[in-house]
């Protein structure tokens, strides 16, 4: 944070993370959309509620008032207003895992104050479609949108129409991929703990990445469009990057079938 007065900033937000410290203030981890990843102090926030009370769960989406302060890391946090929150509607085990991919993903993600508008309006979009009542699909639509459109707005989606050791053309073929190696090969040259990704599944990568998330949650074959496999590549693209297994993903693979 920067040197000199102090600086209030009031401002949209979502609520990622929140930890003890002290006696009853909590350390909250905010994706902000004027100045990206914060952190801040929220004073006695675990002993009154007037200020902040449900704002405070992770995948809120608030408008945060806050102070910069003179050589401090932490902001100081004044108070929540909720703008839209998930306990609006019933959270069973698959929903409350979908919620904490999200949260999860973006605190380990995103570096600290830098703005991210397009990544901000994307979580918001997903956070908002992540409803267990939605069918066919569930919340796997919504969560495999969201990690396929995380991992090519931070620069790692690899090309999936082509070899990345020979350059064949893959469309019309089943391609291979492997969590330990950047791109996707052919059948020739895939590793030995290579993954099939079929065609069904590259399909629905396109129609992700090129439609948006309301006009896909308006078709009736959402399973065509993001087959299991398709979740589970874009998770361990993500995995592979940020180096370090996401515990959310594992939540939603023990959780009810999604």
């Amino acid at each position: 944070m920067s040197s000199g007065r102090q600086i209030p900033h009031e401002g949209e937000a979502i609520v990622l993370r929140t930890w003890p410290f002290r006696e009853a203030d909590l350390v909250v981890s905010l994706f902000t959309r004027d100045q990206g990843k914060i952190k801040g102090v929220a004073r006695h926030a675990l002993s009154s509620r007037k200020r902040f009370g449900g704002a405070l769960e992770p995948a809120t989406q608030v408008r945060a008032f806050y102070v910069e302060r003179p050589y401090q890391d932490l902001v100081r946090l004044d108070q929540f207003e909720i703008l839209w929150s998930p306990l609006r509607w019933a959270i069973n085990s698959t929903r409350l895992a979908a919620l904490q991919l999200v949260t999860e993903v973006l605190e380990e993600a995103l570096p600290e104050q830098a703005p991210e508008d397009n990544i901000f309006r994307l979580a918001l979009t997903t956070l908002k479609s992540i409803q267990v009542e939605s069918s066919p699909g569930g919340v796997r639509l919504p969560v495999t949108y969201f990690c396929l459109w995380m991992n090519r707005l931070m620069g790692w989606m690899p090309e999936l129409k082509r070899c990345a050791v020979c350059g064949e053309d893959l469309r019309n073929q089943t391609v291979y991929w492997c969590a330990t190696r950047d791109g996707v090969t052919c059948h020739d040259d895939r590793p030995s703990n290579s993954r099939p990704l079929s065609q069904a599944s590259v399909a629905g990568a396109g129609l992700i990445l090129h439609h948006s998330l309301a006009d896909l949650l308006l078709e009736e074959a959402q399973s065509s469009i993001c087959p299991e496999g398709l979740l589970v590549f874009a998770i361990a693209t993500l995995e592979r990057h940020l180096e370090r297994r996401l515990r959310s993903a594992l939540a939603l693979t023990m959780a009810s079938t999604i």
